[in-house]
């Protein structure tokens, strides 16, 4: 059994891997200040044994004794991180090198989540890991690549100065059931207005591309990653392959959901990428042959089913409160 930190456990992605990790027998500590994560991810785990949760916000340091860190605390979606930019640095920043600080006193292996957005509005395609990017440094995305961006710095910085074992990913976007009502995503916005019969909103013509993994496919790559020998680091992406149209996603979310929904058109925000798929060639090397098994349609029909409940329980709720 190991004693493993997750950083933003109560979010979509660490609600998941808290699941996963006390399934193999673990024992986890969430930690997580509620920004963005929800009790409401990790409420089915506060009877189980081996879980704890703290509330904590990052850019404060921690004391405490692990074998591992997960780091994924950081608002990810532009609705959020743009909220408050200057926070997001901070998160991003100051939160790893809490925790790395934290790695280093302990002697704990650390993984960094970083993301796609490290390559901006790319000009190589697919995105390999030895690409360096394009992004706008003093652009409304900034706060979260160049932070980010930073945080890889540092973690590099950190295991060739003081030899702390570190793992970084970089996360394409990523899918399925907990994901916030509100997440400003475009797989949560244009499932959530579907369900509710209002227009799904296409920013730009449409033809931007992303590439949608589903949650479980990510937590397993994040799994066999930390794994890995302790010589390899990466950055590794993990996403999936297969490439999408905003409007080929729209019209596919719209037939799942039997929605009749219509399609609304408003100018693409300042800096959103064009394109963004991953080469994946060193994850399936590096990884046991790592790939995404999960089907668009399959991920997209278990994510609908989450969100009609969740909406049909706020309803609900709604309906006793005018009571």
């Amino acid at each position: 059994m190991k004693r493993i930190l997750i950083t933003g456990g109560a979010g979509f992605i660490g609600s998941h891997l808290c699941e996963r990790l006390l399934k193999e027998g673990n024992e986890v500590i969430c930690l997580d200040n509620y920004f963005t994560g929800s009790k409401e991810n990790i409420i089915h785990l506060l009877d189980h044994p081996y879980f704890e949760i703290i509330r904590h916000d990052i850019t404060a340091p921690i004391m405490i004794e692990v074998d591992e860190i997960f780091n994924l605390a950081c608002p990810a979606s532009p609705v959020h991180y743009q909220y408050n930019p200057i926070k997001t640095v901070k998160t991003s920043v100051m939160g790893a090198i809490n925790m790395l600080g934290l790695a280093k006193r302990i002697n704990a292996k650390v993984m960094q989540a970083s993301t796609s957005e490290v390559y901006g509005d790319p000009e190589i395609h697919p995105q390999p890991e030895k690409y360096w990017g394009n992004v706008n440094p003093i652009g409304p995305r900034s706060c979260y690549d160049e932070g980010k961006r930073c945080a890889e710095t540092l973690f590099m910085d950190y295991h060739h100065q003081n030899n702390v074992e570190i793992k970084i990913i970089r996360i394409f976007n990523t899918y399925g059931p907990k994901m916030d009502l509100n997440d400003g995503r475009v797989v949560s916005n244009f499932i959530v207005q579907a369900l509710l019969g209002k227009d799904l909103t296409i920013y730009g013509d449409g033809q931007q591309t992303r590439s949608f993994q589903y949650v479980d496919d990510l937590i397993e790559g994040m799994l066999r990653m930390m794994n890995t020998p302790k010589e390899f680091i990466g950055p590794v992406n993990l996403g999936n392959q297969n490439e999408f149209t905003m409007l080929e996603l729209a019209k596919y979310i719209i037939e799942l959901t039997g929605s009749t929904s219509g399609l609304i058109f408003k100018p693409l925000p300042k800096d959103d990428p064009k394109m963004r798929q991953p080469n994946t060639a060193l994850a399936k090397s590096m990884l046991n042959g790592w790939d995404c098994a999960v089907h668009l349609r399959e991920g997209l029909e278990k994510t609908i089913e989450y969100f009609d409940s969740t909406l049909r329980k706020k309803a609900a709720r709604k309906k006793v409160a005018r009571v």
